[in-house]
């Protein structure tokens, strides 16, 4: 009878810590997924971009409040640049957009600076002032409504939209 309780305590002690174990487990492969999909606190994932055109994406991701672009965005803004530069008669608008911490204002004015610095980045390479605008959402359109690290890198970004 005590064999019989020492054995049914120690298999629950077991079904436990495989329990534990699993959801330990499930957390971890969430961080892995988040890190694959995050460079710093920089989005580097594809699953919310779209394309400007056959191989073109549409936008580059910032990293929390800042408005200087990385290697990567400058690399998708070569491209877009390329793009723009062989299809003269494309206008594009510019959209700034901010995750959804800090106020109205400022998230406006920060997307803002984001749009202006894809704008003259574009600039350097040829493409006529006059042929992009710029807007900003703020945080008034996020890609993915989550509030984590991860959805909030996802809507630190500038998109370049076809206007014409």
């Amino acid at each position: 009878m005590i064999l019989s309780k020492i054995s049914k305590n120690i298999f629950l002690l077991v079904l436990m810590s495989l329990v534990v174990s699993a959801c330990a487990t499930k957390k971890t492969t969430t961080t892995a997924q988040m890190d694959a999909q995050m460079q710093g606190d920089v989005y580097i994932g594809t699953d919310t971009v779209g394309e400007l055109a056959k191989g073109v994406p549409d936008r580059v991701f910032f990293a929390t409040n800042e408005s200087i672009l990385t290697t990567k965005s400058r690399d998708t803004l070569r491209k877009q640049a390329a793009w723009l530069r062989s299809n003269s008669g494309v206008n594009v608008v510019i959209e700034g957009h901010a995750d959804e911490r800090g106020t109205r204002e400022y998230n406006l004015a920060l997307g803002e600076r984001r749009a202006n610095a894809a704008k003259d980045y574009l600039m350097t390479y040829g493409i006529s002032a006059d042929r992009i605008s710029v807007i900003s959402y703020g945080k008034e359109r996020p890609v993915d409504s989550g509030s984590n690290p991860l959805s909030w890198s996802k809507n630190r970004r500038s998109v370049t939209v076809k206007a014409n």
